[in-house]
């Protein structure tokens, strides 16, 4: 797999790390929580030949400068910050778990459009702060660190209760590797930042064309709760692909990427 040298935008603010032509359509790839700008390379590969494939490191992690306040909303006006600073017109943005909120959000903050989005492994809502659910999603991923471990120490045990059936084994170590260099305060930050966001009223709104990316083992966004939202979007296309878990483009590299291209080959013939 190759591995493009990180890059800084010229503010200082953002790393990233890119391949392609950078005259070309933009591809713009963001990580969810656990994740990194290197855990999208295969897809830099992939789409590097046809596109200005980039992979955003979000706030906090990397080389990209922290925020003073993170929510949704914040990290939606980041992500438009580095959309400037890269110059970037009209892109193709993919965002996998949290980076599927801030690509809805995004949508809704910013006046620039997109040519096209892909929301995978995510959803348009995550509830009422004092919900239940929320409380029973947050506590045992933020209890162990309470407790003393770090993100080195939790990594591995993290990434398995993500993965679906036969992950790639090459795809698995870069995701423990990615999982285990997030900043604890980055990683608690984001965590938090969950509570609360609701872009469910907004779905209708979105009218370019929209790719929802679903993994049929996935127990953090699961497949009927795409397949739902999915119909709430107008012109929506929804792909599920049967046995992967909640990291589709590391369980399943070829696969994730072959439902990209097909939906990047429409895009590409209706705009």
């Amino acid at each position: 797999m190759s591995q493009p040298a990180p890059m800084i935008t010229k503010d200082g603010r953002f790393a990233y790390e890119a391949a392609g032509d950078p005259g070309g359509t933009p591809l713009i790839f963001l990580h969810g929580i656990g994740g990194a700008a290197r855990a999208w390379r295969q897809q830099l590969a992939t789409f590097g030949d046809r596109f200005h494939a980039i992979a955003w490191d979000m706030p906090g992690y990397g080389g990209s400068a922290s925020l003073p306040s993170v929510s949704i909303a914040a990290l939606a006006d980041a992500l438009q910050r580095f959309i400037e600073q890269l110059g970037a017109r009209k892109p193709i943005l993919v965002g996998h778990s949290i980076g599927g909120m801030i690509v809805q959000k995004w949508l809704v903050q910013s006046a620039k459009p997109a040519r096209a989005i892909v929301l995978a492994q995510t959803s348009p809502a995550f509830g009422k702060a004092d919900g239940d659910w929320q409380t029973s999603f947050i506590a045992p991923r933020l209890g162990p660190l309470d407790r003393g471990e770090t993100m080195k120490s939790l990594a591995p045990s993290l990434v398995k209760e993500l993965v679906g059936d036969d992950p790639d084994p090459r795809g698995m170590e870069l995701a423990r590797e990615c999982m285990a260099s997030v900043p604890e305060a980055s990683y608690r930050a984001m965590m938090l930042a969950l509570i609360g966001f609701d872009q469910r009223s907004t779905l209708k709104d979105i009218s370019i064309p929209t790719l929802l990316l679903s993994g049929s083992k996935d127990n953090n966004a699961p497949a009927p709760m795409m397949a739902k939202t999915a119909t709430y979007i107008p012109s929506a296309e929804y792909v599920e692909l049967a046995g992967v878990g909640h990291l589709a483009n590391l369980e399943r590299p070829d696969a994730f990427d072959e439902a990209l291209g097909r939906f990047l080959n429409s895009v590409a013939i209706n705009t």
